[in-house]
């Protein structure tokens, strides 16, 4: 078995129905994750899991392993990322965020990496569209769950830490990193780690809470100052900017959107029913009129 053979057979696109299936289908065999791997200790194989899942984490017995990612890997386990929103308000601005990520990644781009992809939405929607998609995450959990739900012969899933991606340097099309940048205690290091694996002429898609009021409270644990959602950072466009500037060789933009007053009115029951491009067009005036957009999308070209 090569270090890209996942899934076998028709069994694993049972998720996915009639051409998304012929699609997806097309691209058994095509792609071989060793291509954009970093050479490891051990062959690659060896750290494949048995639920197919490359486990490039360090080995805690040997190495050293970084506070966060024990944080991290307790986080997954206590809480689903894969359960459901159940507030139709949630559901329709998280559409809505996607639909905005999605808008941004070029037909071109082939190899598409999701790092941090929780729930692996990502995959979801892009398997049937790219010849590869790898899902990667620190948490072990996310990233079975993630092969799981969505298995088919062109999605890969990787664990490991974003500091230091298992990657090859100009080695994947795009880079998707949604609600992870907030969470992250180095951001330069964060945004470094991106930028080196994707290719020349590649592109990245961050998203983020903007302007956020970073809140606290007392855990109840260690008794320390704690911040809510371990959101550890806020950020607008003038930080984005002082943050990219060291990197001379990227051009980016930046992009706000889902209004929170319209959230707070409970405006979705009427505007989920708009086509993306009106309800964008609808979201803007409003942030034209209420500056108060509560997500921020960087897109940033190599």
């Amino acid at each position: 078995m090569n270090a890209g053979t996942v899934h076998s057979g028709t069994e694993p696109l049972r998720e996915f129905r009639g051409e998304a299936a012929s699609k997806i289908a097309s691209f058994a065999g095509m792609f071989d994750l060793s291509r954009i791997i970093a050479p490891q200790v051990r062959p690659l194989e060896t750290y494949r899991t048995a639920d197919g899942v490359y486990n490039l984490l360090p080995d805690p017995v040997s190495e050293v392993e970084p506070d966060y990612v024990a944080h991290y890997r307790e986080d997954a386990l206590q809480f689903d990322y894969f359960a459901p929103p159940t507030d139709p308000a949630t559901v329709h601005e998280s559409t809505r965020l996607h639909q905005e990520i999605l808008r941004h990644l070029p037909p071109a781009a082939r190899i598409v990496l999701d790092v941090g992809c929780g729930n692996a939405w990502v995959a979801r929607a892009l398997l049937p569209e790219r010849e590869a998609v790898v899902s990667f995450d620190i948490a072990l959990r996310n990233t079975t769950e993630a092969l799981r739900r969505h298995p088919a012969p062109n999605h890969f899933a990787v664990t490991g830490d974003a500091y230091r991606l298992p990657f090859l340097d100009g080695s994947v099309d795009a880079i998707v990193s949604s609600e992870v940048m907030e969470h992250v205690p180095d951001v330069p290091a964060y945004l470094a780690e991106l930028l080196r694996v994707v290719k020349p002429g590649g592109r990245i898609v961050i998203s983020t809470p903007y302007n956020e009021t970073i809140q606290y409270s007392l855990c109840i644990h260690c008794n320390r100052r704690t911040p809510l959602h371990a959101h550890l950072h806020s950020f607008n466009e003038e930080l984005i900017a002082r943050l990219l500037a060291p990197f001379a060789d990227v051009r980016y933009r930046t992009y706000t959107l889902s209004n929170k007053a319209l959230l707070y009115l409970r405006t979705h029951s009427v505007l989920r029913h708009l086509p993306f491009r009106a309800w964008r067009a609808v979201d803007s005036l409003a942030n034209r009129v209420v500056k108060k957009p509560a997500r921020l999308v960087i897109v940033i070209c190599r």
